[in-house]
C-alpha cells in the first residue's frame, strides 16, 4: 500500500440487534430470549432478530412463517418506530459531542470522521471506546465499532467482534487485514457474487487480491474495479454530514393478494399519501415515478416514468402511478404495491461550507 496516501481516521458505529435490544430493553421480560421485530403471520416478515433468535438462523427480511419454523419459540413484536428514533436521536448526540462530520446510513449506525475532532484527541480507538461506553451509560444498548482509514475498512472491521466490540484497523495492517477474509465479508460481495468468486477459485482476499483487475472487470463486469480496490483497501468516498436522498419511496404489503387494477387503485391512494408526506417533510420534488409490483409468486415488477417537470402534488403522484399500474397486464395477483420518487431537484446540493470541511487531508503521524 502506498505509504505516501494521506489516511483519515473513520470509525463506523453499529448498534447491536438495534430495534430487538430497544424492545428487550424495555420489555424486561423478553431479555435472554429469542425475539424478532415484524410479523410472524402468514404475511410477516422479520424487520430485525435479537442475538438469541439468530442463533436459530432468524435473519432480517425472513418470512414470519420461515423464521418460527426455524425458531419455534420466536417472539414476535411489533415495530415501535417513533421509538426507534427517540433512541437513534440519543446516540446521534453522543456522536455529534466528537466531531460535525457524521454520516448516518440509517437509524442503528453512522460512520464518523474524527480525523480532527472537540475533543482534540488523537487516538481514534480510544474515541470509539469512550462512544460506546457513553451510549451504554445513556441508553442502556451496546455497539460495536470498526476503525480505520476509511469507510470501506471500517465498516468491515465493525462486524468483527459483534456484539459489543471493536476492531481497529491501522494503515500498516490493513492489507493483511483485508486477505485474511473470507470475500463473504466484504461490503458489496452478496450471495450470487460469492458462488461465482467460489467458482472462479477466489475465496479469501488473498486470492481476490492475485487477479488483475481486467480479470475481474471481465468476470464481473463494473463491480470488478471495485473489487480490485477494495481488497487493496482503496476508498475515497468521505464522510458526508448532509446525506442526500437519491429517492424517496413507500410501500405497502397486503393482508391478501389482490387479483384486480381496481382494488389496486385504492392501495396506490394510501402509497402516495405516505410518500407525500416524507416529500413534504423533505421539501423536495422529483422528476421519474417508479411504480413496484411484488407478485404472489415474489416476482418484482417495475413500471416507471420520467417527466420533463418536477412534481411533488399528490394528485399529480396518484394520477402517473395509476397510468403506470394500466400500462400492461397484471402478471400474476399482487401483495405489495410501492411507489418512489427519483431524479430530485436536490441533487448535487451541499454547502459550501460542508464541502470544505470535509475534504481536508492531513498525514496522520500519530497512533489509531
Amino acid at each position: 500500500m502506498d505509504t505516501q496516501l494521506k489516511w483519515r481516521k473513520i470509525i463506523h458505529v453499529d448498534m447491536d440487534a438495534f430495534f430487538a435490544s430497544v424492545e428487550q430493553l424495555d420489555n424486561p421480560g423478553l431479555r435472554g430470549k429469542a425475539v424478532a421485530v415484524g410479523g410472524g403471520g402468514s404475511r410477516g416478515v422479520v424487520a430485525a432478530a435479537s442475538y438469541e433468535a439468530r442463533k436459530y438462523g432468524v435473519r432480517s427480511a425472513m418470512s414470519g412463517i420461515i423464521a418460527k419454523r426455524n425458531c419455534p419459540n420466536l417472539i414476535f413484536v411489533k415495530p415501535r418506530f417513533d421509538r426507534y428514533k427517540e433512541v437513534s436521536a440519543q446516540i446521534k448526540e453522543i456522536f455529534y459531542s466528537y466531531t460535525d462530520l457524521v454520516e448516518p446510513l440509517s437509524l442503528d449506525e453512522a460512520y464518523l470522521d474524527v480525523t480532527q475532532n472537540k475533543k482534540q484527541l488523537f487516538s481514534a480507538t480510544k474515541m470509539a471506546e469512550e462512544i460506546r461506553e457513553k451510549i451504554y451509560d445513556k441508553t442502556g444498548l451496546t455497539a460495536s465499532a470498526g476503525i480505520s482509514i476509511n469507510k470501506l475498512v471500517a465498516k468491515i472491521a465493525s462486524d468483527y467482534n459483534k456484539p459489543d466490540g471493536q476492531k481497529t484497523v491501522p494503515p500498516e495492517e490493513v492489507i493483511s487485514f483485508l486477505e485474511t477474509l473470507d470475500i463473504r465479508k466484504y461490503h458489496g460481495i452478496g450471495k450470487v457474487t460469492t458462488k461465482k468468486m467460489y467458482a472462479l477459485g477466489i475465496f479469501t482476499g488473498k486470492e481476490l487480491k492475485a487477479q488483475s483487475e481486467g480479470f475481474l472487470t471481465k468476470h464481473f463486469g463494473k463491480a470488478g474495479r471495485y473489487y480490485y480496490q477494495a481488497v487493496r483497501g482503496i476508498h475515497t468516498s468521505e464522510v458526508k454530514p448532509s446525506r442526500i436522498p437519491k429517492s424517496m419511496g413507500a410501500e405497502r404489503t397486503f393482508s391478501e393478494n389482490l387479483t384486480s387494477e381496481l382494488f389496486l387503485e385504492e392501495k396506490i391512494n394510501a402509497v402516495a399519501i405516505e410518500l407525500d408526506k416524507r416529500i413534504k417533510h423533505h421539501k423536495t420534488s422529483g422528476k421519474t415515478i417508479t411504480l413496484k409490483i411484488k407478485y404472489s409468486d415474489f416476482v418484482i415488477q417495475t413500471r416507471s416514468k420520467t417527466l420533463p417537470f418536477f412534481i411533488a402534488d399528490k394528485s399529480m403522484i396518484i394520477a402517473y402511478a395509476k397510468q403506470l399500474l394500466y400500462q400492461e397486464k397484471l402478471l400474476n395477483s399482487v401483495r405489495l404495491i410501492g411507489l418512489t420518487i427519483s431524479n430530485l431537484n436536490n441533487q448535487g446540493t451541499s454547502s459550501k461550507k460542508e464541502e470544505s470541511k470535509n475534504t481536508l487531508d492531513f498525514q496522520l503521524e500519530l497512533p489509531f
